[in-house]
């Protein structure tokens, strides 16, 4: 029998029904970078039951400022399998499922063919983004997105909003210009700082993975965007519960 005995904090907090609920989800979380791994970790830690990650990125020297699988002891190793080891060790139980691949339009049919309660978007480039963005709202799927969270200090500033409502983040006003040429000015929810980027902190990239540039980042402030995105994700299964019973 499945000892649920370290959920006892949870269901204390949101009772038997609605951590039930949890457990028969299933949430995807795409990237497992800065924003997306403690995501992961906090939605895997909420006792929900299936997940899916997804990143076909390695672990790299430069991410060990702010991403969960990056120890000086994973360089060079998948970060998708890094979370996944961790989420298990969490939840011995939890239904894992582990894609190693970046988001193109092929993987985004394929990866969205399943059903998922859930959508974690914590990709940081914008055309994989842009991808599975449409995807999932081609197929009425509920996600949030993640803004972008470098060249940024304070983590109050956090909010959650239409797309369309974001300012002061160059991220999310490349996206919203890419997503109104493809006919999509409003409907996607998002998590953004209004907080004004410190622009000194910009560098260039050698482009790779669709990434052009990026700004420097701090360790709290991707984990506290994670945060966010997850308490988004908790709340809707929670909340729909408790409309399930009326």
């Amino acid at each position: 029998m499945t000892d649920l005995s370290w959920l006892s904090r949870t269901e204390l907090l949101i009772g038997k029904t609605k951590l039930e609920k949890l457990q028969q989800a299933h949430v995807l979380v795409v990237g497992m970078g800065g924003v997306g791994s403690f995501a992961a970790e906090f939605i895997c830690r909420s006792g929900v039951g299936k997940m899916t990650i997804v990143d076909g990125d390695v672990v790299d020297p430069s991410n060990r400022n702010r991403q969960l699988p990056a120890l000086a002891t994973t360089h060079g190793l998948s970060k998708a399998d890094v979370m996944g080891e961790r989420l298990l060790s969490i939840n011995p139980d939890l239904q894992l499922t582990i894609k190693h691949e970046f988001i193109t339009p092929d993987t985004a049919d394929q990866l969205l063919s399943e059903h998922y309660d859930y959508i974690v978007d914590a990709i940081d480039s914008l055309t994989p983004k842009i991808t599975l963005i449409c995807a999932a709202k081609a197929r009425n799927m509920k996600i949030i997105s993640s803004m972008g969270a470098g060249g940024k200090l304070d983590p109050t500033h956090l909010k959650v909003v239409d797309i369309s409502k974001t300012y002061n983040c160059p991220f999310a006003q490349f996206i919203r210009i890419r997503l109104r040429k493809l006919g999509i000015q409003r409907g996607v929810k998002v998590v953004f700082s209004p907080e004004v980027v410190i622009k000194d902190s910009l560098m260039y990239t050698d482009g790779s993975n669709y990434k052009k540039s990026a700004y420097g980042t701090i360790s709290y402030l991707p984990a506290a965007f994670g945060g966010v995105c997850a308490s988004v994700v908790i709340r809707s299964l929670i909340h729909e519960t408790a409309h399930a019973r009326k």
